[in-house]
């Protein structure tokens, strides 16, 4: 690590970027995307680069402040992710250590990481002990709740869009027959042999969660993802011991003690972490060897271009989860290929802005 490495600044700017596909789930419907863009300079004249991604356009505004308000603490301080994550979520404990302070802590932390392994001149991967390669993908790119007639065709199109064997479905229809009109209009577009994650976005109270998957359980479905609200640990232990198709939670975990809590009370069959919630990269190791000594398999939620480094240095790396969301933003997007999406070989998270479109798609804050 290099230790002549000092913070200089933060940079943050917001752009908000059209969906090809709207969000459309229990969460509600987005068409476009917000997005916080994070640049830490240091004094040795290396910019790490990160972005933060909150749902709403209207929380941009705190989530900047708590970010530049971390930049001033931390200028001319060692560049040095453990010690400035322990001490921005002590700085932060004040005002809780969830929301909007965990979200502004990742950010600069990703970033912070980012410029020290472009400082060896290494990919993230490699700087934390891995190797660049492939990581297995599902496409998470549409299949939101719209007109199951659609489904079929964009589900034809979600698999050529990079060679996909998987893919996730929004279901938390009102009617289960609704939702198995949905399961069937995918398969019949790209055939029973795909991997088909479902996700529920918590769009059902438990009652009616534990009669959707027992009658889902016979679908051949690969995961149920959040059937019921993300933090009812009583809740998902129930569901855990009742259901054969197994659970996956975990997106809106806040750290690795999230997980544990979830962990320990027998709740957990599949676990994803969201790097905007769980503390960046410092939280992703942390969380991970939790993971691994539970032998629990670890996906990621959204940010693939950071993910496709983290998994690689996961003991129990499980699937990525591919959006393109921020394509239109970067200089040189991924591209999966084969239903692989590979850790780019270049040094640090290998992610640089397209400033042309950072201008045009850029909001003041």
């Amino acid at each position: 690590m290099n230790s002549s490495l000092t913070l200089k600044s933060v940079k943050v700017r917001a752009v908000v970027v059209p969906l090809r596909r709207p969000v459309i789930a229990g969460i509600g419907r987005f068409d476009h995307w917000p997005m916080i863009l994070v640049d830490v300079e240091t004094q040795g004249g290396i910019t790490g680069h990160s972005y933060i991604a909150p749902y709403r356009a209207a929380s941009v505004p705190a989530i900047v402040t708590a970010l530049r308000d971390l930049g001033d603490t931390f200028r001319n301080r060692p560049l040095a992710p453990f010690d400035l994550f322990d001490a921005a979520m002590k700085a932060l404990n004040v005002d809780g250590v969830t929301g909007v302070s965990t979200i502004a802590v990742s950010g600069l932390d990703m970033a912070v990481w980012d410029a020290l392994a472009k400082a060896a001149n290494l990919p993230l991967a490699v700087f934390l002990g891995g190797t660049p390669g492939p990581n297995r993908a599902y496409n998470s790119n549409g299949l939101w709740r719209h007109d199951v007639a659609t489904l079929a065709d964009e589900a034809r199109q979600l698999q050529a869009d990079g060679g996909f064997q998987a893919m996730k479905l929004r279901l938390g229809n009102v009617h289960l027959k609704d939702d198995l009109a949905a399961i069937r209009a995918v398969r019949e577009g790209v055939g029973a042999g795909i991997d088909l994650m479902v996700d529920f976005n918590q769009a059902l109270g438990l009652g009616d969660a534990i009669r959707r998957c027992h009658e889902l359980d016979d679908q051949g479905l690969y995961w149920i993802e959040e059937p019921i609200a993300y933090d009812n640990v009583r809740g998902y232990v129930q569901l855990a011991q009742k259901v054969r198709t197994p659970l996956q939670i975990g997106e809106n975990f806040y750290g690795s003690r999230d997980f544990f809590t979830f962990l320990s009370a027998g709740a957990v069959h599949y676990a994803m972490a969201d790097l905007m919630r769980i503390g960046g990269v410092t939280g992703w190791l942390q969380t991970a060897h939790v993971a691994g000594a539970a032998g629990v398999q670890l996906s990621n939620h959204l940010y693939p271009e950071i993910a496709a480094h983290l998994l690689r240095v996961t003991p129990t790396a499980h699937w990525l989860e591919w959006v393109d969301w921020a394509n239109p933003i970067l200089a040189d997007p991924l591209e999966p290929r084969d239903g692989l999406v590979w850790t780019p070989d270049r040094p640090g998270i290998g992610m640089s802005w397209n400033e042309k479109n950072v201008s045009k798609y850029e909001v003041p804050v």
